[in-house]
This record gives C-alpha cells, structure tokens and sequence, in this order.
C-alpha cells in the first residue's frame, strides 16, 4: 500500500466517523416516536372482556374483570389502586370497586380524569355481555393508558374504570352511578375534589355505525375543544346535533366539575343480548382516540390555567 493509499483510507475512515457522530446527534435531538392508539389491541381487550361473560357490579365476573384490568395495566409498568365501597341498591348493599391509575407529573397537582365503565346492565334471563356497553369503554381506557404511558403530559392524568354505573333494578332516583356518586364524595370528604380539573367520560363506544352527539349538560369548553378537534380530523362521526343523557359524568358536574360525556347512545343493540362482540369495531374506537388524543394538549392547558 502507498502512502497515498494510506491518505485515502484515514480520509474516508474521518468521513465515516464524523457521518456517525452526526447521525448520532440527530438522533438524540429527535423526541423519541409517540405510541399510536391500536384499535385492533382495544379490540382484543372487548373480546378478553366478553369472554368472561356478564359482568354485573359485585358478580364473580366482575371481579376478574378488575383482576384482567389490574394486569394489563401491570403490564405496562402503571401502578393500580381499587377504591372499594359498599352500594345500597334496591336489591340490598352490594360491593363495588371503582379501579384507578394515574400518569403524569406533579402528584397532588390539578388532574385530568378520563374515565368509563366496566360493569354490565344486571338482566334476568339474558346473557347480557355488554360488548359495547361496558366493554367499549373498559377496552378503551386499558389501550389509552398503554399509549399514554409513553407520552409526555402537561398535567396528571387519571384513568378512572368505575363500577356501578348502571342501574342495578331501573333508572330511577340512586338506582345508577354508583361508582361515579362514591368516587366524587370520597373526594369531598378527602377535601382533594378541586384537584379535579376536569373529566372526560367515555361510554359506548365501539358502534360500527358510531354517531356520537353533544352531551347538551356537557361543560361547554371541554365539548368544544373536542368537537373542533374532531372536524379538524374530518371526523364526521362527531355530529353537532346534541340531547341530554344521565351518566357518570352528571355526579363531576353536580359537584363543580368540568366534565364531558363522549356517547354513542344511538345503538341500537342497548342492553340487548345482542350486544356481542360483532357489534363493535376497531375503527370506532380508534377514531374516538385520534380525536381525544388531538384534543389532550388544548384541554390540559386549559387545567393549567
């Protein structure tokens, strides 16, 4: 070899090197890639759900139910609390547990709730496994929480699975939102309910054919953010025509809290045997993910203000 091989080769060895370290930087400086909502994962969670059959507040169901829950959410390295109480229903006290995680920073500081149900509607002789109504919901929060788990927040995010939402004998007075009535008054009592900065309630879902109105007792600042989010996303599915609907989200605003109800109440399989597996679609509930997930930055500085 030449000396002026041995030019050559320390030239493009340096050049090499230096391409290296320069690759390096930029991708260091990069922000690492965000976790996208998989609806095909929250799907499968509808499906792990269904299997287990009905799964009405206190059932046996529902405690693998939240046994399923606390796992999953394991999985992903979140730490678990149950907020366990007793529910005076028409048929007698009946235990509950509402499940809860929280992500974020700043512990104490004001929070974001996002919550839904995964208990399923009591029905004598019907199979009732809720695939949507309970099982959208829960399905939902348990992929939301893998996603949000590798993002940055500007403020602490809740994932709130409530028990007792529906009505253990008919709508009627206290007969419903049992875990959602507990949560809030635990929270009075603990003097920590101004923490709260606002709730987002997630309920049905998972319709194929999704048509999700406005929540008309919603709080109207968080209703917008989200609507604006979703027709700049294209998403007709969230429509401007609006109605009132008794939730978990109505014992957040009876208490001052800033709170938003996402309801596809427009199904027609409600509390039907026929609320199967079939009946919910992966794409539904994605779409309500790329548009809360849009929306989340606006909505969490609003909760800093």
């Amino acid at each position: 070899m030449t000396s002026d091989d041995s030019r050559w080769r320390f030239r493009s060895l340096t050049v090499v090197s230096l391409l290296a370290v320069a690759a390096a930087c930029l991708s260091a400086a990069q922000p690492p890639p965000t976790a996208a909502f998989d609806g095909a994962r929250a799907l499968e969670h509808v499906r792990q759900l269904v299997a287990m059959g009905p799964r009405p507040a206190g059932s046996e169901a529902a405690r693998h139910t939240r046994a399923y829950i606390r796992r999953e959410l394991a999985a992903v390295g979140l730490d678990v609390e149950e907020q366990p109480f007793a529910a005076h229903t028409p048929l007698g006290v009946v235990p509950m547990v509402n499940v809860r995680t929280t992500l974020g920073p700043r512990p104490g500081a004001r929070r974001l709730v996002i919550a839904g149900h995964y208990d399923t509607k009591l029905l004598k002789d019907v199979s009732f496994v809720g695939a949507n109504d309970g099982g959208s919901s829960a399905a939902f929060l348990l992929e939301l929480a893998r996603v949000l788990r590798q993002r940055s927040h500007g403020v602490p995010i809740e994932i709130l699975f409530l028990d007792g939402e529906e009505a253990v004998v008919g709508w009627q007075g206290d007969d419903n939102t049992y875990g959602s009535r507990h949560y809030v008054e635990a929270a009075r009592k603990e003097g920590t309910l101004g923490q709260i900065g606002a709730l987002i309630l997630l309920d049905m879902i998972g319709d194929r054919d999704l048509r999700i109105k406005r929540e008309s007792q919603s709080t109207p600042w968080l209703t917008e953010i989200i609507w604006t989010r979703a027709r700049a996303l294209g998403r007709a599915e969230f429509v401007d025509d609006s109605t009132p609907i008794l939730d978990d989200h109505i014992p957040f605003l009876n208490a001052g809290v800033p709170a938003v109800d996402i309801i596809d109440l427009e199904y027609s399989h409600w509390h039907l045997a026929s609320d199967t597996l079939d009946k919910v679609s992966a794409d539904s509930l994605k779409i309500v993910a790329d548009v809360l997930l849009a929306a989340l930055p606006e909505i969490e500085a609003r909760i800093r203000q």
